[in-house]
């Protein structure tokens, strides 16, 4: 009975995985988002390291050292790089992890927007390097003072307009159509090497999610239980609520439900903080002991869940996979 109970799940498992690869392929486009980026730091020399590891009587050969070029703390580099973190963050919050470098999934319904908001950072970008590019002539004056007889002018570009940008594709992940009349057997190869990317990603959403989704509970119950070791209160941070409400509308929009007890569990906590406002917590005693309690329960749910993974991986496992 044992057996077959244990059979019934695996089974469960497969279709499941199966019904969730299918969804993730119909409804997601693949997209890479990439930098052009002015490198800050540059090599020394062979004879700059020779000089260098005299001091410490070293062979300059075994010593590794580099110069930075410019202030990176600069208010004008930090902006540049703030909207680099800025593209980023839209880019993997509105995406899923794919097994292939540089790629991710996206709904093909928030291609459109998608663009536009690249778009839109892009001019930012570009508006923040121009700023960046008028201080220039400030940061290598600067540079020349700290660096000494490490300077040298021919490491600078003319300006730094063009040296920072970023573009973004839709690379298609799916086998080549022409194949399956040049070869049959090559088209079925690549449509099995390809299922077995699309089963890996899911895995890897279910693993974000369920990583992302562990986290924020953890915090906000530590946050809202009981006082510091010295007696005091421990701060609560809207953070503590509004990430989570965040994490739950990603959840909703990229969740291609292939873990029904992980969905279980968000819809739970998501009753649980629904109209409770971070002001309402830190005014009611009761209320954040209750709140506290049931978030207990969901994070017990999810170590028991984290704990189950093993056996999920060596029943996916049996699905053979091609490294990227």
């Amino acid at each position: 009975m044992m057996m077959s109970t244990a059979s019934l799940l695996d089974r469960a498992e497969t279709q499941s995985l199966t019904t969730a690869t299918t969804r993730l392929r119909t409804m997601m486009a693949a997209v890479r988002v990439s930098f052009t980026w002015f490198g800050v730091q540059k090599s020394l020399t062979p004879q700059q390291k020779a000089q260098a590891a005299e001091s410490f009587d070293a062979e300059g050969q075994f010593l590794s050292a580099t110069k930075k070029l410019i202030d990176t703390k600069h208010p004008a580099f930090r902006a540049v790089t703030a909207i680099r973190g800025k593209i980023d963050q839209f880019w993997k919050g509105q995406s899923l992890p794919f097994p292939e470098p540089g790629v991710r999934l996206i709904k093909q319904d928030q291609l459109e927007p998608f663009a536009r908001q690249i778009d839109d950072l892009r001019v930012e970008l570009t508006d923040a390097v121009a700023e960046l590019d008028r201080h220039f002539d400030e940061l290598k004056r600067a540079a020349r003072q700290r660096l000494g007889s490490l300077y040298n002018s021919d490491d600078y570009p003319a300006t730094l307009e063009g040296l920072f940008e970023v573009a973004y594709d839709f690379p298609s992940v799916e086998p080549p159509g022409y194949l399956v009349a040049l070869s049959p057997q090559l088209y079925e190869q690549e449509q099995a090497r390809v299922s077995s990317r699309f089963e890996e990603a899911v895995r890897l959403a279910e693993e974000v999610f369920l990583g992302e989704f562990g986290r924020l509970v953890a915090h906000l119950s530590e946050r809202l239980s009981g006082s510091n070791d010295d007696g005091t209160t421990k701060v609560f941070r809207d953070s503590a609520i509004t990430n989570l409400t965040e994490f739950f509308q990603r959840f909703q929009q990229l969740n291609v439900r292939s873990n029904a007890q992980l969905d279980a569990l968000v819809s739970e906590a998501q009753q649980i903080v629904r109209g409770v406002g971070p002001q309402q917590l830190r005014d009611s005693g009761s209320l954040r002991q209750r709140v506290t309690s049931d978030l207990t329960r969901v994070q017990s749910a999810l170590d028991d869940l984290l704990v189950d993974r093993p056996r999920r991986r060596i029943v996916r496992g049996a699905v053979p996979r091609e490294e990227s």
